[in-house]
């Protein structure tokens, strides 16, 4: 029997357990590679090595297992956190998090792939930055992210003070994957729209910093307060040279995901194009974890942008279109994962319609209001979490008379998608199950509807 309650398209460990940020997407030899955080002991957080799969085609992932593990002794001995990955020299590297300490402060090592398939990374026995710069009190020093400006390459670490209890992106100049000099800060919540949109939080996590193809830059942060993760900021803005480096000048900013149960995301910047990975945790409870087998997954890719009106794209990989099979006309019973399209266009003002997934979930559009609301009544949220969850997750957009929903399920995770620039990521425990139904609940709008089974 098919269990609905488990992701089948996303990547995940294939051996089950724990499963949390991705990291070092790359491109090498014909083939997507991911990695991963991964604890093949348990399905809770700990002994955090990196899980690896690849796809020829972002549809289509084979798992690979352990790809790096933490060593013995090393300066990574407690646990192989959050980087990212290139290409030195023609050999795939991770750059990556080395912890040895119990105060998220770390080390940025690097892991060389020893064979074209990427299957075992080998860790180098010293980091190429051993911990903070001097005279910085720090809480967190984790998560490097490596990007190119004006043919120079410099990497990003998330950081937070101590003193002040609030985040910082520290900046450095890679002149060589093994030569890093510490260039100041990026960011700090001194930005007033970084302190508007990105707190509070006592550290900024996974920063990454994404070129828009216009001459702007988005610089995605994750909120930590305090040991607990919250959720994700987008900052959209201009990278400015200040002194022998760089200033991050934001000009907007906002939330990245609207739902409860996305965090950490990182990016691989192609040819016109960026794609954008996230993970999305459980909205069970442990013990519901321990007892299923398994915690944690990746979200599908997603392509991250600018509009020309210059606010955020967020689409669906234009990959997944590959995922459609039969049609899934409204009045079908739900399959363990599908595809709905809703196009609706408001006749009169305030007009809404209801996606209904079953009898436990709906998701409300509004045109006019720009709104999008998800309505999870039926199926409650379980985890435990300083911040208590509501039944409702709300996305809002410029209002028109036309929106575009798309939502993608897979067992028990939702993505929602409104006009390519909202998105929601919520996991729904019992997954939605029985027919679904497209209905105008106020005022007066015409629908178009498609939908079709995931295979």
């Amino acid at each position: 029997m098919t269990d609905r309650n488990l992701p089948r398209h996303h990547v995940r460990p294939a051996a089950g357990q724990w499963c949390n940020d991705p990291n070092g997407p790359l491109f090498h030899d014909g083939r997507y590679h991911l990695f991963f955080q991964h604890n093949p002991a348990a399905a809770v957080w700990g002994s955090i090595h990196w899980g690896h799969a690849s796809s020829p085609d972002l549809v289509h992932w084979t798992d690979h297992g352990i790809a790096l593990t933490p060593t013995p002794g090393g300066r990574d001995a407690l646990g192989a956190w959050s980087g990212c990955a290139v290409v030195d020299e023609s050999t795939p590297t991770a750059v990556y998090t080395g912890m040895d300490r119990e105060d998220g402060i770390g080390s940025v090592m690097l892991a060389r792939a020893t064979d074209a398939t990427l299957t075992t990374l080998k860790a180098e026995p010293e980091p190429v930055v051993p911990g903070p710069p001097p005279g910085l009190d720090l809480n967190a020093f984790r998560d490097p992210y490596l990007f190119t400006h004006e043919g120079t390459r410099w990497a990003v670490v998330g950081a937070g003070h101590r003193a002040t209890g609030t985040g910082d992106v520290l900046l450095y100049r890679v002149h060589s994957l093994t030569d890093w000099s510490y260039a100041g800060s990026l960011l700090d919540a001194t930005d007033p729209i970084a302190a508007r949109v990105a707190a509070p939080a006592t550290a900024w996590e996974c920063p990454a910093l994404l070129p828009t193809g216009d001459g702007r830059w988005v610089l995605l942060l994750s909120l930590w307060a305090d040991s607990v993760t919250y959720t994700t900021s987008y900052l959209i803005g201009d990278l400015r040279t200040e002194g022998e480096g760089l200033r991050f000048v934001a000009a907007s900013g906002g939330m990245l995901d609207h739902g409860r149960d996305f965090y950490a995301p990182t990016a691989l910047v192609e040819d016109g194009r960026t794609l954008l990975w996230g993970w999305s945790w459980e909205s069970r409870t442990e013990e519901e974890s321990l007892a299923a087998g398994w915690a944690g997954c990746l979200t599908h890719p997603r392509e991250i942008g600018v509009h020309p009106d210059g606010t955020l794209r967020l689409a669906p990989a234009r990959e997944l279109a590959a995922l459609r099979g039969p049609g899934l006309p409204p009045g079908t019973g739900l399959p363990p994962a599908y595809e709905i399209e809703v196009e609706v266009t408001a006749l009169l003002a305030d007009s809404e319609v209801v996606l209904r997934l079953g009898d436990t979930v709906a998701l409300y559009v509004n045109p006019t209001r720009g709104t999008l609301v998800l309505d999870r009544s039926g199926a409650p949220a379980t985890a435990t979490h300083p911040l208590p969850r509501t039944d409702r997750a709300v996305a809002t957009v410029p209002g028109g008379v036309r929106s575009r929903l798309r939502v993608l399920v897979d067992g028990p995770l939702l993505e929602l998608f409104l006009d390519e620039r909202a998105m929601v990521t919520e996991k729904i425990y019992p997954a939605p199950e029985g027919p679904y139904t497209v209905e105008t609940v106020r005022g007066r709008a015409a629908t178009e509807v498609r939908g079709w089974a995931v295979v």
